[in-house]
Protein backbone atom coordinates (compact mmCIF):
# COMPACT_ATOMS: atom_id res chain seq x y z
CA UNK A 1 0.00 0.00 0.00
CA UNK A 2 1.64 3.61 -0.67
CA UNK A 3 0.53 6.17 2.23
CA UNK A 4 1.82 8.97 2.70
CA UNK A 5 1.67 10.30 6.20
CA UNK A 6 2.43 13.92 6.57
CA UNK A 7 4.94 15.00 8.85
CA UNK A 8 3.74 16.38 12.31
CA UNK A 9 4.27 20.03 12.73
CA UNK A 10 3.97 22.56 15.51
CA UNK A 11 0.37 23.64 15.98
CA UNK A 12 -0.61 26.66 13.81
CA UNK A 13 -1.19 29.84 15.71
CA UNK A 14 -4.05 32.03 13.99
CA UNK A 15 -2.00 35.36 14.64
CA UNK A 16 -4.09 37.13 11.63
CA UNK A 17 -2.19 39.75 10.74
CA UNK A 18 -4.13 43.15 10.78
CA UNK A 19 -4.95 45.52 8.00
CA UNK A 20 -2.62 48.14 6.77
CA UNK A 21 -3.61 51.70 8.02
CA UNK A 22 -6.45 50.17 10.40
CA UNK A 23 -7.32 49.06 13.70
CA UNK A 24 -10.94 49.07 14.16
CA UNK A 25 -12.15 46.12 16.41
CA UNK A 26 -13.17 42.79 14.57
CA UNK A 27 -16.65 43.05 15.77
CA UNK A 28 -17.02 46.43 13.96
CA UNK A 29 -14.69 47.00 11.32
CA UNK A 30 -15.73 46.98 7.56
CA UNK A 31 -19.74 46.51 8.78
CA UNK A 32 -21.69 48.08 5.98
CA UNK A 33 -24.99 49.58 6.81
CA UNK A 34 -28.01 47.64 6.66
CA UNK A 35 -28.66 46.36 3.23
CA UNK A 36 -26.49 48.63 1.46
CA UNK A 37 -23.92 46.42 0.21
CA UNK A 38 -23.16 45.61 -3.53
CA UNK A 39 -20.67 43.03 -4.26
CA UNK A 40 -19.53 40.99 -7.57
CA UNK A 41 -18.08 38.00 -7.53
CA UNK A 42 -15.78 35.78 -10.25
CA UNK A 43 -15.68 32.29 -10.31
CA UNK A 44 -16.99 29.48 -11.49
CA UNK A 45 -15.85 26.37 -14.02
CA UNK A 46 -15.48 24.43 -10.71
CA UNK A 47 -17.02 23.96 -7.30
CA UNK A 48 -14.05 24.89 -6.06
CA UNK A 49 -13.99 28.19 -7.43
CA UNK A 50 -17.66 29.00 -6.04
CA UNK A 51 -18.56 27.03 -2.44
CA UNK A 52 -16.32 29.66 -1.08
CA UNK A 53 -18.40 32.76 -2.39
CA UNK A 54 -21.17 30.90 -1.17
CA UNK A 55 -19.48 30.63 2.10
CA UNK A 56 -19.24 34.56 2.10
CA UNK A 57 -22.52 35.27 1.52
CA UNK A 58 -23.82 32.76 4.28
CA UNK A 59 -22.63 34.79 7.46
CA UNK A 60 -24.36 36.75 9.23
CA UNK A 61 -23.08 40.08 8.49
CA UNK A 62 -23.24 39.71 4.53
CA UNK A 63 -26.78 38.36 5.08
CA UNK A 64 -27.56 41.49 6.87
CA UNK A 65 -25.53 43.93 4.43
CA UNK A 66 -25.96 42.41 1.23
CA UNK A 67 -28.50 43.93 -0.87
CA UNK A 68 -27.25 43.27 -4.66
CA UNK A 69 -24.88 40.51 -5.50
CA UNK A 70 -23.70 40.16 -9.26
CA UNK A 71 -21.78 36.41 -9.98
CA UNK A 72 -19.40 36.47 -13.18
CA UNK A 73 -19.42 32.34 -14.25
CA UNK A 74 -18.05 30.64 -17.17
CA UNK A 75 -21.18 29.19 -18.17
CA UNK A 76 -20.01 25.24 -17.18
CA UNK A 77 -22.98 22.81 -16.28
CA UNK A 78 -21.25 22.12 -12.81
CA UNK A 79 -22.32 26.23 -11.66
CA UNK A 80 -25.98 25.42 -12.21
CA UNK A 81 -25.74 22.59 -9.64
CA UNK A 82 -23.56 24.12 -7.16
CA UNK A 83 -25.84 27.58 -7.33
CA UNK A 84 -29.11 25.71 -7.19
CA UNK A 85 -31.25 27.74 -5.11
CA UNK A 86 -29.02 30.38 -4.08
CA UNK A 87 -31.46 33.25 -5.60
CA UNK A 88 -34.02 32.09 -3.10
CA UNK A 89 -31.26 31.42 0.00
CA UNK A 90 -29.92 35.03 -0.73
CA UNK A 91 -32.90 36.79 -0.58
CA UNK A 92 -34.09 39.62 -0.07
CA UNK A 93 -30.41 40.29 -2.01
CA UNK A 94 -30.44 40.08 -5.79
CA UNK A 95 -28.48 37.77 -7.92
CA UNK A 96 -27.44 38.20 -11.18
CA UNK A 97 -25.28 35.67 -12.88
CA UNK A 98 -23.31 36.53 -15.59
CA UNK A 99 -21.38 34.45 -18.40
CA UNK A 100 -18.41 35.78 -19.56
CA UNK A 101 -17.05 33.36 -22.45
CA UNK A 102 -13.40 33.03 -22.04
CA UNK A 103 -13.23 28.53 -22.68
CA UNK A 104 -13.81 26.61 -25.62
CA UNK A 105 -17.03 25.04 -26.85
CA UNK A 106 -16.87 21.82 -24.14
CA UNK A 107 -15.09 23.34 -21.30
CA UNK A 108 -11.40 23.05 -20.15
CA UNK A 109 -8.87 25.71 -19.68
CA UNK A 110 -8.34 28.54 -22.76
CA UNK A 111 -5.46 28.93 -24.65
CA UNK A 112 -3.33 31.77 -24.80
CA UNK A 113 -4.42 32.41 -28.43
CA UNK A 114 -8.14 32.37 -27.17
CA UNK A 115 -7.91 34.43 -24.27
CA UNK A 116 -6.13 37.51 -26.84
CA UNK A 117 -8.86 37.01 -28.61
CA UNK A 118 -12.21 36.36 -26.01
CA UNK A 119 -10.75 38.64 -23.43
CA UNK A 120 -11.63 42.08 -24.64
CA UNK A 121 -15.61 41.20 -25.55
CA UNK A 122 -15.89 39.98 -21.61
CA UNK A 123 -14.27 42.88 -20.38
CA UNK A 124 -17.15 44.81 -21.94
CA UNK A 125 -19.59 42.42 -20.91
CA UNK A 126 -18.45 43.07 -17.29
CA UNK A 127 -17.79 46.22 -17.66
CA UNK A 128 -21.55 47.04 -18.17
CA UNK A 129 -22.94 44.60 -15.80
CA UNK A 130 -20.89 46.28 -13.15
CA UNK A 131 -22.10 49.39 -14.07
CA UNK A 132 -25.82 47.94 -14.02
CA UNK A 133 -25.09 46.77 -10.63
CA UNK A 134 -22.94 50.01 -9.12
CA UNK A 135 -21.21 46.79 -7.96
CA UNK A 136 -19.25 48.67 -5.18
CA UNK A 137 -15.95 45.72 -5.09
CA UNK A 138 -15.12 42.67 -7.20
CA UNK A 139 -13.91 39.72 -5.45
CA UNK A 140 -12.10 37.32 -7.47
CA UNK A 141 -12.82 33.53 -6.27
CA UNK A 142 -10.29 31.93 -8.96
CA UNK A 143 -9.76 30.65 -12.45
CA UNK A 144 -10.31 32.42 -15.84
CA UNK A 145 -13.08 34.49 -15.10
CA UNK A 146 -11.58 36.52 -12.88
CA UNK A 147 -9.22 38.28 -15.34
CA UNK A 148 -12.02 40.17 -17.53
CA UNK A 149 -14.18 40.62 -14.60
CA UNK A 150 -10.66 41.99 -12.77
CA UNK A 151 -9.91 44.15 -15.69
CA UNK A 152 -13.12 45.57 -15.98
CA UNK A 153 -13.14 46.74 -12.01
CA UNK A 154 -10.07 48.17 -12.52
CA UNK A 155 -11.09 50.33 -15.71
CA UNK A 156 -13.72 51.53 -13.22
CA UNK A 157 -12.08 52.27 -10.72
CA UNK A 158 -13.87 49.14 -8.29
CA UNK A 159 -11.68 47.56 -5.61
CA UNK A 160 -10.32 44.18 -6.21
CA UNK A 161 -10.18 41.36 -3.27
CA UNK A 162 -8.79 38.33 -4.52
CA UNK A 163 -9.07 34.92 -2.43
CA UNK A 164 -6.56 32.00 -2.67
CA UNK A 165 -7.98 29.23 -1.52
CA UNK A 166 -5.74 26.76 -2.53
CA UNK A 167 -2.53 26.01 -0.64
CA UNK A 168 -0.39 26.51 -3.69
CA UNK A 169 -0.92 29.66 -5.44
CA UNK A 170 -2.66 30.00 -8.73
CA UNK A 171 -2.54 31.56 -11.73
CA UNK A 172 -5.27 33.84 -11.38
CA UNK A 173 -3.82 34.85 -7.73
CA UNK A 174 -0.46 35.49 -9.49
CA UNK A 175 -1.92 37.17 -12.60
CA UNK A 176 -4.36 39.95 -11.06
CA UNK A 177 -2.23 40.24 -7.74
CA UNK A 178 -1.06 43.63 -9.11
CA UNK A 179 -4.40 44.70 -9.63
CA UNK A 180 -6.06 44.15 -6.36
CA UNK A 181 -6.42 45.92 -3.21
CA UNK A 182 -6.34 42.83 -0.88
CA UNK A 183 -5.36 39.56 -1.45
CA UNK A 184 -6.59 36.70 0.89
CA UNK A 185 -5.18 33.62 1.69
CA UNK A 186 -6.25 30.73 3.04
CA UNK A 187 -3.10 29.00 4.14
CA UNK A 188 0.21 30.43 4.70
CA UNK A 189 2.17 28.53 2.09
CA UNK A 190 0.62 31.42 -0.53
CA UNK A 191 1.80 33.97 1.31
CA UNK A 192 4.49 36.25 -0.05
CA UNK A 193 8.20 35.77 1.45
CA UNK A 194 9.52 38.36 3.73
CA UNK A 195 12.88 39.33 2.97
CA UNK A 196 14.61 36.68 5.84
CA UNK A 197 12.31 33.64 3.94
CA UNK A 198 9.34 33.85 6.44
CA UNK A 199 6.05 33.95 5.30
CA UNK A 200 3.96 36.67 6.62
CA UNK A 201 0.94 38.73 5.52
CA UNK A 202 1.86 42.37 5.22
CA UNK A 203 0.01 45.86 3.48
CA UNK A 204 -2.29 44.01 0.94
CA UNK A 205 -1.59 40.47 1.72
CA UNK A 206 -3.73 38.91 4.50
CA UNK A 207 -3.75 35.49 5.49
CA UNK A 208 -7.71 34.79 6.72
CA UNK A 209 -7.83 30.74 7.00
CA UNK A 210 -10.19 29.44 4.32
CA UNK A 211 -13.67 30.64 4.05
CA UNK A 212 -16.79 28.27 5.51
CA UNK A 213 -20.12 28.43 6.32
CA UNK A 214 -21.54 28.27 9.72
CA UNK A 215 -22.73 24.56 9.79
CA UNK A 216 -19.00 23.70 9.42
CA UNK A 217 -17.84 25.71 12.04
CA UNK A 218 -19.04 23.76 15.51
CA UNK A 219 -16.37 21.52 15.41
CA UNK A 220 -15.88 17.63 15.73
CA UNK A 221 -19.56 16.07 15.97
CA UNK A 222 -20.09 13.33 19.59
CA UNK A 223 -21.12 9.96 18.90
CA UNK A 224 -25.08 11.18 18.96
CA UNK A 225 -24.87 13.58 16.66
CA UNK A 226 -23.31 11.57 14.20
CA UNK A 227 -25.64 8.63 14.56
CA UNK A 228 -28.37 11.03 13.63
CA UNK A 229 -26.77 12.67 10.93
CA UNK A 230 -26.25 8.93 9.59
CA UNK A 231 -30.07 8.34 10.22
CA UNK A 232 -30.74 11.49 8.38
CA UNK A 233 -29.32 10.36 5.00
CA UNK A 234 -31.16 6.92 5.10
CA UNK A 235 -28.21 4.68 6.73
CA UNK A 236 -27.96 2.24 10.16
CA UNK A 237 -27.50 4.77 13.15
CA UNK A 238 -24.90 2.29 14.12
CA UNK A 239 -23.47 1.04 10.64
CA UNK A 240 -20.03 3.25 10.12
CA UNK A 241 -20.16 5.23 6.95
CA UNK A 242 -17.79 5.85 4.51
CA UNK A 243 -18.29 9.30 2.54
CA UNK A 244 -17.20 9.43 -0.77
CA UNK A 245 -16.57 12.98 -2.15
CA UNK A 246 -15.09 12.99 -5.65
CA UNK A 247 -15.43 16.78 -6.12
CA UNK A 248 -18.20 18.95 -8.08
CA UNK A 249 -17.69 17.02 -11.14
CA UNK A 250 -16.58 13.21 -9.82
CA UNK A 251 -13.13 11.43 -9.70
CA UNK A 252 -13.43 8.57 -12.02
CA UNK A 253 -9.83 7.21 -10.39
CA UNK A 254 -11.87 6.79 -6.60
CA UNK A 255 -15.33 5.91 -8.30
CA UNK A 256 -13.68 2.79 -10.58
CA UNK A 257 -11.51 2.25 -7.10
CA UNK A 258 -14.99 2.09 -4.84
CA UNK A 259 -17.61 0.58 -7.93
CA UNK A 260 -15.14 -2.65 -7.34
CA UNK A 261 -15.20 -2.87 -3.29
CA UNK A 262 -18.19 -1.27 -2.40
CA UNK A 263 -19.74 -4.93 -1.98
CA UNK A 264 -17.01 -5.87 0.42
CA UNK A 265 -17.83 -3.43 2.39
CA UNK A 266 -21.07 -3.25 2.96
CA UNK A 267 -20.84 -6.81 3.54
CA UNK A 268 -18.66 -6.40 6.21
CA UNK A 269 -21.29 -4.13 7.72
CA UNK A 270 -20.02 -0.84 6.62
CA UNK A 271 -22.25 1.74 4.82
CA UNK A 272 -20.93 3.75 1.83
CA UNK A 273 -22.33 7.38 0.32
CA UNK A 274 -20.91 7.68 -2.93
CA UNK A 275 -20.84 10.70 -4.52
CA UNK A 276 -20.29 9.58 -8.28
CA UNK A 277 -20.08 13.48 -9.95
CA UNK A 278 -22.86 14.37 -12.34
CA UNK A 279 -23.22 12.37 -15.36
CA UNK A 280 -21.38 9.44 -14.25
CA UNK A 281 -23.77 7.20 -13.16
CA UNK A 282 -22.49 4.13 -15.18
CA UNK A 283 -19.50 4.25 -12.41
CA UNK A 284 -21.41 3.93 -9.32
CA UNK A 285 -21.02 -0.01 -8.11
CA UNK A 286 -24.49 -2.60 -8.19
CA UNK A 287 -26.93 -0.86 -5.63
CA UNK A 288 -27.60 -3.25 -2.38
CA UNK A 289 -28.17 -2.82 1.06
CA UNK A 290 -25.91 0.10 2.84
CA UNK A 291 -24.92 1.45 -0.22
CA UNK A 292 -26.02 4.80 -2.26
CA UNK A 293 -24.72 6.30 -4.64
CA UNK A 294 -25.90 10.06 -5.49
CA UNK A 295 -24.52 12.61 -8.47
CA UNK A 296 -23.73 15.22 -6.24
CA UNK A 297 -24.03 16.23 -2.36
CA UNK A 298 -25.76 18.94 -1.35
CA UNK A 299 -25.73 19.26 2.12
CA UNK A 300 -21.98 18.29 2.65
CA UNK A 301 -22.23 19.22 6.53
CA UNK A 302 -24.53 16.22 6.83
CA UNK A 303 -22.64 13.85 5.56
CA UNK A 304 -19.17 14.69 7.26
CA UNK A 305 -20.91 14.58 10.57
CA UNK A 306 -22.28 11.52 9.84
CA UNK A 307 -19.52 10.05 8.47
CA UNK A 308 -16.73 8.05 10.01
CA UNK A 309 -14.19 7.64 7.42
CA UNK A 310 -13.93 10.49 4.24
CA UNK A 311 -12.42 8.92 0.86
CA UNK A 312 -12.19 12.43 -1.09
CA UNK A 313 -10.12 14.57 -3.55
CA UNK A 314 -7.65 17.02 -2.56
CA UNK A 315 -10.22 20.34 -3.14
CA UNK A 316 -9.72 23.00 -0.72
CA UNK A 317 -13.31 23.87 -0.10
CA UNK A 318 -13.53 20.12 0.72
CA UNK A 319 -10.54 19.65 2.79
CA UNK A 320 -11.75 22.95 4.88
CA UNK A 321 -14.76 21.51 5.51
CA UNK A 322 -13.49 18.06 6.50
CA UNK A 323 -10.74 19.69 8.61
CA UNK A 324 -13.00 22.05 9.74
CA UNK A 325 -15.83 19.08 11.25
CA UNK A 326 -12.07 17.56 11.65
CA UNK A 327 -13.67 14.26 10.27
CA UNK A 328 -10.44 11.14 9.62
CA UNK A 329 -9.98 11.37 5.62
CA UNK A 330 -8.21 9.87 3.22
CA UNK A 331 -7.40 12.20 0.03
CA UNK A 332 -6.72 10.65 -3.04
CA UNK A 333 -5.42 13.66 -4.95
CA UNK A 334 -5.87 14.34 -8.79
CA UNK A 335 -2.59 13.14 -10.28
CA UNK A 336 -2.93 15.36 -13.30
CA UNK A 337 -2.11 18.60 -11.76
CA UNK A 338 1.07 20.14 -12.88
CA UNK A 339 1.73 21.73 -9.82
CA UNK A 340 -0.10 19.20 -7.54
CA UNK A 341 -1.94 21.51 -5.85
CA UNK A 342 -4.12 18.89 -4.52
CA UNK A 343 -1.18 17.12 -2.85
CA UNK A 344 -0.41 20.54 -1.13
CA UNK A 345 -3.55 21.45 -0.22
CA UNK A 346 -3.86 17.72 1.72
CA UNK A 347 -0.77 18.10 3.55
CA UNK A 348 -2.42 21.30 5.41
CA UNK A 349 -4.06 18.80 7.38
CA UNK A 350 -1.24 17.19 9.08
CA UNK A 351 -1.64 13.84 10.36
CA UNK A 352 -5.86 14.21 10.42
CA UNK A 353 -5.40 13.05 6.52
CA UNK A 354 -3.01 10.54 5.04
CA UNK A 355 -2.33 11.00 1.21
CA UNK A 356 -2.98 8.19 -1.38
CA UNK A 357 -2.02 7.62 -4.56
CA UNK A 358 -5.24 6.97 -6.75
CA UNK A 359 -3.13 4.91 -9.44
CA UNK A 360 -2.25 2.55 -6.51
CA UNK A 361 -5.52 2.34 -4.67
CA UNK A 362 -6.19 -1.57 -3.94
CA UNK A 363 -7.60 -4.23 -2.32
CA UNK A 364 -5.04 -3.64 0.75
CA UNK A 365 -6.36 -0.15 1.09
CA UNK A 366 -10.14 -1.80 0.41
CA UNK A 367 -9.55 -3.81 3.44
CA UNK A 368 -7.30 -0.92 5.59
CA UNK A 369 -10.82 0.93 4.86
CA UNK A 370 -12.81 -1.80 6.34
CA UNK A 371 -10.36 -1.94 9.10
CA UNK A 372 -9.88 1.78 10.04
CA UNK A 373 -13.92 2.37 10.19
CA UNK A 374 -14.60 -0.77 12.61
CA UNK A 375 -13.86 -1.02 16.10
CA UNK A 376 -10.02 -1.53 15.63
CA UNK A 377 -9.70 1.53 13.76
CA UNK A 378 -10.92 3.88 16.82
CA UNK A 379 -8.01 4.45 18.76
CA UNK A 380 -6.20 5.72 15.00
CA UNK A 381 -10.03 7.45 14.03
CA UNK A 382 -9.21 9.61 17.61
CA UNK A 383 -5.64 10.17 16.64
CA UNK A 384 -6.61 11.49 13.45
CA UNK A 385 -9.77 14.15 14.93
CA UNK A 386 -7.25 15.24 17.93
CA UNK A 387 -4.63 16.02 15.00
CA UNK A 388 -7.61 18.26 13.20
CA UNK A 389 -8.13 20.62 16.31
CA UNK A 390 -6.82 24.26 15.07
CA UNK A 391 -5.76 23.27 12.04
CA UNK A 392 -8.44 25.22 10.04
CA UNK A 393 -9.57 28.42 11.99
CA UNK A 394 -13.44 28.56 11.33
CA UNK A 395 -14.07 32.70 11.24
CA UNK A 396 -12.39 32.75 7.72
CA UNK A 397 -15.94 33.52 6.15
CA UNK A 398 -16.18 36.55 8.62
CA UNK A 399 -12.57 37.81 8.27
CA UNK A 400 -13.22 37.79 4.39
CA UNK A 401 -16.65 39.59 4.70
CA UNK A 402 -15.00 42.31 7.06
CA UNK A 403 -11.88 43.06 4.17
CA UNK A 404 -14.54 43.59 1.64
CA UNK A 405 -17.01 45.33 3.16
CA UNK A 406 -13.98 47.62 4.12
CA UNK A 407 -12.90 48.44 0.63
CA UNK A 408 -16.47 48.67 -0.71
CA UNK A 409 -16.89 51.37 2.19
CA UNK A 410 -14.06 53.02 1.05
CA UNK A 411 -14.95 53.11 -2.68
CA UNK A 412 -15.96 56.33 -3.77
CA UNK A 413 -16.63 55.90 -7.60
CA UNK A 414 -18.09 59.07 -9.55
CA UNK A 415 -21.53 56.85 -10.53
CA UNK A 416 -21.55 55.09 -6.63
CA UNK A 417 -24.22 56.04 -4.33
CA UNK A 418 -25.38 54.85 -1.08
CA UNK A 419 -28.34 52.45 -1.86
CA UNK A 420 -31.07 52.06 0.98
CA UNK A 421 -32.39 48.52 0.70
CA UNK A 422 -33.19 46.44 -3.00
Amino acid sequence: MVFTPVQSRERPQFDFEPMSGGSAPARTRGEAPARTLRIALAGGGTGGHIVPGLHLLSTDRARRSVADVLWFQTGRAVEARVLAGAEERLAPARLERVTLTLEPDGGGAPGLARLGLCTAPAVLKARAALLAHRSQVLVGLGGFTSLPAALAARSLGIPIALLEVNAHCGRATRWLAPLARRVLHSWRSTLPKSTDGARSGSGRHLRIGPPLAPEFTAGSPDSVAQAEARQALGFSREAPLLAVLGGSQGAGGINRFVAEFAPFWTLNGLSVLHQVGPGRWGEAAPAGPGYRAVEYVGDVAEVLRGSTLVLCRGGASTLAEVGALRRPAWVVPYPHHADRHQETNARELGLGALIVDERKLSLDHAREVLRLCGPSGAGERSRMTFALEGVVPLDGAQRMFDEIALLANQHTSRFQSPVAGS
